[in-house]
Parts: C-alpha cells; sequence; structure tokens
C-alpha cells in the first residue's frame, strides 16, 4: 500500500509538471504574439528639420511663466506726463486721470509683446483723444507690463489691462475714493462711443470690426479706465454701443486669434492657459 501511494504521488508530480510546462510555453506564446490582432504600425514622425514650428490656435500651449515685474504701488500719486522714454518706476495707482500729454492730431504705433507673440496697433489722437492719450501715458508708466490676459471669449473679445488679473474696477459704491471707488488705476474717465446708426448698420467703417481695440468698462461710457479689449472675427455682430474705439491691430492678427482660441465660455471667459502682456512699447508716428 505504502508503494502504490509513492507511485501514484510521482505519477500525479509528473503530470503536475509537464501541466506546468505546457503553460508556460502558451504564456510566452501569447506574451510575444498579442491577443492575436496585428498591431498598428505608428504613423507619427518627428521632424528634425530647422524649419519654424507653428502652433494650432485651437490646441493650447504649455503654460507660460509669471512674468518678472515691478510689484505693484500701494500709495497714489498725482498723474504728471512721464518722459517719452517711459517712466523708470512702474504706478498703477493715480488720484486722477492724466493732463493732456500727447499732441491731439499724434498718430501712434503700439506694440504689445505677448507671450504669444508681438501685437502692433496703430491710435489715431484726433479720433480717441482721451483714450489715446490716457493708453500712452500708462503704457510709459510699465502699467502694462506682466499684466494677465484676464478674459478671453472665443468669437468675441480678448481682454486684459487690469495689475490684479482679475478684471477688477469700476465704480464701486458708497462714497469711497480712489482705488477703493474705481479699483486701478484709481480714477474713470469718459470716452466717445461709435455713432448710433451702428445699431442698424454696423459695417460703417466708424463702427467696431475684428482687430479693433477699444476700452472695457462697467457698461457707461463714463466709466474707461485701463482695462481694454481686442475684438476678435464675430465679435463686432454682438457688442453693445458702448464702448470707446481707440485703436487697430494692423499687424499680429493671428496673435489675437489664438489667445482667443484658448479662452473660456461667457460671461467669464476665464483662459484656458494664461497668456501675459510682456509690454507696450510705443512710437509716435505723425503728430
Amino acid at each position: 500500500m505504502i508503494q502504490k501511494g509513492r507511485k501514484r504521488r510521482r505519477n500525479t508530480r509528473r503530470g503536475i509538471g509537464i501541466v506546468i510546462a505546457v503553460a508556460a510555453i502558451i504564456g510566452i506564446v501569447f506574451l510575444v504574439n498579442g491577443s492575436g490582432h496585428k498591431a498598428a504600425t505608428p504613423t507619427t514622425t518627428t521632424s528634425t528639420s530647422t524649419s519654424s514650428t507653428t502652433t494650432s490656435s485651437t490646441v493650447p500651449p504649455t503654460t507660460f511663466p509669471t512674468p518678472t515685474t515691478q510689484p505693484l504701488t500701494t500709495a497714489a500719486v498725482a498723474p504728471t506726463c512721464p518722459p517719452a522714454k517711459g517712466s523708470p518706476k512702474r504706478v498703477v495707482y493715480f488720484t486722477a486721470a492724466p493732463p493732456h500729454c500727447i499732441p491731439a492730431n499724434s498718430v501712434w504705433k503700439a506694440t504689445f509683446q505677448t507671450s504669444l507673440g508681438a501685437i502692433v496697433v496703430q491710435m489715431s489722437a484726433a479720433s480717441s483723444y482721451a483714450a489715446v492719450n490716457n493708453f500712452v501715458v500708462l503704457a510709459r508708466y510699465q502699467y502694462y507690463n506682466g499684466t494677465l490676459f484676464h478674459r478671453v471669449i472665443p468669437g468675441f473679445i480678448v481682454q486684459g489691462g487690469d495689475p490684479t488679473g482679475t478684471g477688477t474696477g469700476g465704480a464701486i459704491a458708497n462714497g469711497k475714493r480712489g482705488k477703493d471707488k474705481y479699483g486701478y488705476p484709481g480714477y474713470e474717465f469718459t470716452g466717445n462711443t461709435p455713432p448710433a446708426s451702428c445699431s442698424t448698420k454696423p459695417t460703417q467703417a466708424a463702427c467696431y470690426q475684428p482687430g479693433d481695440l477699444a476700452m472695457a468698462n462697467t457698461g457707461e461710457p463714463t466709466s474707461d479706465g485701463s482695462q481694454f479689449f481686442f475684438i476678435l472675427p464675430g465679435g463686432q455682430t454682438t457688442l453693445g454701443i458702448l464702448y470707446t474705439d481707440f485703436g487697430k491691430v494692423t499687424s499680429g492678427m493671428k496673435v489675437v486669434e489664438k489667445i482667443g482660441a484658448l479662452g473660456g465660455p461667457a460671461p467669464n471667459g476665464v483662459p484656458k492657459v494664461k497668456v501675459y502682456l510682456l509690454s507696450v512699447a510705443l512710437q509716435e508716428i505723425s503728430g
């Protein structure tokens, strides 16, 4: 009985060993060939050419680094005309709107250097003196350096010009003064709006067009401050006649559209990627 038991155990162990070996062979074959379906050949190629790379306007780029700028000023200063080459100190908080600092008939070229490239705008003081004068003064005070395009709505607008990057500003109740009442820059001014006929004939030259640069406000033409927006294709058809139109993109509209493609839904337009206005360079081209 004992011998038969040992023989049976030897036979059992031999059978188990055979089963394990067969299973191991089958497993190796499966790992090499997969599930029996032929793997697709990758078609993506990587180019090593030196040609420039273009980024699709529908694909967000990597997050851009936050620019290093001078800190926001907290004490309001009386506005004076800054030097033509620009103020060495950044100032973002004023006691009042700036005085007249540019010639009444001057024409300006403003180059907005952004995280995605340059946008060039032409501004005519004769058409919108208060807004152009205000923009030139603030740009010379480094007001816009390192600011965020904080509200971006595809097919509508690209808005910036707030040093806090939050879109705060505009009149506040309770009789507060300066920044506490208006937000940065500490004041409001009255601009000029397109003619009323634009509501029925929006294709006129004086009406909003894609690529125009306009002042943002609280819905009243008396509440212009520092914030501005570029009009994206399609946006001109939905804007109310409430905003001072003071410039026109002459180069870099593709950059504006790339920023616009990175926006979020209305009304807040929180951008998917933070795109910054790094600096503004000014040139008086006539006056």
